[in-house]
C-alpha cells in the first residue's frame, strides 16, 4: 500500500465512511489538532523517565487515537466499528491526577510556564489539548461529538498540567508563581 494516493491533491480528503471534505473543514481541524496533541504526548513520554508516566502517556496516546478515529469518521455514514472512549478512561485521569496530587504543594496561585524543557513541552501539549477541546466544541455546534470526547479532552489538559507540577518536583525545577504588577 502506497502512502500517497494523489485524491488529496484538489484539497479535499475522504472520512470514515467515505464522505470527502475540505481539508480546511472544522471536522479535519478537530482532528489534525488531535494528532498534534498526540505527538506532543509522544515527546513527553520520550522524556518522562518514570515508568508509571511512560505507560500513561502510552494509554493517553491510545485513547487519542480513539477519539481521533471517532472525529474522523462521518457521523451518518459510516458503519465502521470503531474502539469506544468511554467515562472509565476520563475517570482513569482523574485518578492518575489524584495520585500526583498527593505529592503536590497545594496550588496557591498561577504557575509561569517553563522552569525546565520537560516541564516546557507539558506546557505546550496542556495548551495543544485546549486548543483541541474548543475546536471539537466549535465542531459540536454544526455537527454533534459524542460528549465524552470533550470531556475526555477537558480532563487530560488537566492531567497535563498535573502532570507538569509533578515534573517540576521530580526534576526539582523552579515553579515560578505568576504575580501580577500592581
Amino acid at each position: 500500500m502506497k502512502i500517497y494516493t494523489k485524491k488529496g491533491d484538489q484539497g479535499t480528503t475522504g472520512l470514515i465512511g467515505g464522505t470527502r471534505i475540505l481539508k480546511s473543514s472544522l471536522r479535519i481541524e478537530a482532528y489534525g489538532t488531535v494528532d498534534e496533541l498526540n505527538s506532543h504526548i509522544g515527546l513527553l513520554r520520550d522524556l518522562a523517565g518514570q515508568e508509571e508516566l511512560v505507560d500513561q502517556l502510552l494509554e493517553i496516546q491510545d485513547r487519542l487515537f480513539t477519539l481521533g478515529s471517532h472525529l474522523a469518521a462521518d457521523p451518518v455514514k459510516s458503519k465502521m466499528k470503531l474502539p469506544d472512549i468511554t467515562g472509565e478512561d476520563v475517570e482513569k485521569l482523574e485518578q492518575w491526577m489524584d495520585k500526583m496530587d498527593e505529592e503536590l504543594e497545594p496550588m496557591r496561585f498561577f504557575v509561569l510556564p517553563g522552569g525546565h524543557p520537560t516541564v516546557s513541552y507539558s506546557h505546550i501539549a496542556r495548551c495543544v489539548c485546549r486548543r483541541a477541546e474548543r475546536i471539537v466544541v466549535d465542531l459540536n455546534q454544526s455537527e454533534p461529538v459524542e460528549p465524552v470526547i470533550m470531556k475526555y479532552l477537558n480532563r487530560l489538559s488537566d492531567y497535563i498540567f498535573v502532570l507538569g507540577r509533578k515534573l517540576t518536583k521530580d526534576l526539582k525545577a523552579d515553579e515560578k508563581p505568576w504575580i501580577p504588577r500592581t
